[in-house]
């Protein structure tokens, strides 16, 4: 097996914070500094959120998931997938080198 085929993606997947900046926040008429109020969170924080410089917590994805009545697993998922993306990135020729061990039938 490739690690190629490991990921379910062929691109790089969306940050959070762009699902935030492009839907979330418009659709509910929010600023960052508003959005910030209602997290209980500093305006930077949020800011660096949305502009994908910060990733999501789970105490964020806790946040995130009241405010806008989605789970906390959703924003987590999302930044697992571009978490999981980046470190591919950095490391793939050494995940490529491990000698997967062979697959043994489970009853």
């Amino acid at each position: 097996m490739s690690v190629k085929n490991i990921l379910p993606f062929t691109t790089k997947p969306p940050h959070p914070g762009e699902f935030l900046r492009e839907d979330y926040l418009p659709e509910c008429g929010l600023s960052v500094a508003a959005f910030a109020a209602r997290l209980g969170v500093s305006r930077q924080t949020a800011n660096e959120l949305v502009h994908e410089r910060r990733a999501v917590s789970p105490e964020m994805a806790l946040r995130l998931g009241k405010l806008f009545g989605t789970t906390p697993q959703y924003w987590l998922n999302l930044q697992r997938n571009v978490d999981l993306w980046d470190s591919l990135q950095l490391n793939q020729e050494s995940i490529e080198a491990i000698d997967p061990v062979p697959q043994v039938a489970v009853e």
